[in-house]
């Protein structure tokens, strides 16, 4: 019986085993990064950084708060950005005087990130980083300083790995590539 992803994935980009090595890395860099800081939030842009936020934290040794953020500039069956940012659900604590890390799951336009970053700058945070599983350089539309980055991919549609394909496969446990012809195999 073939799995229900099958039909969509083209190729895995990145397997299971080699995103969980290069999340114990990030972890182990950002724990060195803040050992001495005694605020860190880690602020998870839903709903695609969820299981990238959840097995970052549990490699980062330095006691940090989690927060949520909902940001948007994709609509259902979209693709690609539409280019209007929205911010469906604040956070809930405030980040003034904390050191906040941002934690996505794909940079690609920049668009929603730029649109999130500025926002927290203004609510005075004590620094304000960001991390990010994947960046697709060649699709920057706004320049966007990222500070930790898992991974840099070429400009593929990718799913797996809390990233979704139309709301759904956020649990497969690896990144894959999405086929842009399902029905034709291509």
């Amino acid at each position: 019986m073939a799995l229900a992803h099958e039909k969509y994935l083209k190729e895995i980009l990145i397997d299971e085993a080699t995103l969980q090595e290069r999340i114990a890395q990030l972890g182990a860099e950002i724990s060195r990064d803040y050992a001495e800081c005694e605020n860190l939030m880690l602020l998870c842009i839903l709903k695609g950084g969820v299981m990238f936020l959840t097995d970052l934290s549990r490699h980062i040794e330095v006691p940090h708060m989690i927060d949520f953020m909902a940001a948007s500039s994709y609509g259902f069956g979209v693709r690609q950005s539409t280019g209007s940012v929205r911010i469906d659900m604040d956070l809930r604590m405030d980040v003034k005087g904390k050191n906040v890390l941002v934690v996505e799951d794909i940079i690609d336009s920049g668009l929603t990130l730029a649109f999130v970053m500025k926002t927290l700058r203004n609510r005075e945070p004590a620094s304000l980083k960001l991390c990010a599983l994947l960046n697709k350089k060649s699709r920057r539309e706004v320049d966007i300083e990222l500070d930790y980055v898992g991974f840099d991919i070429e400009n593929k549609f990718v799913f797996g790995y809390g990233l979704d394909l139309d709301e759904r496969f956020r649990n497969l446990p690896f990144v894959g590539v999405a086929r842009t012809d399902p029905e034709t195999d291509e």
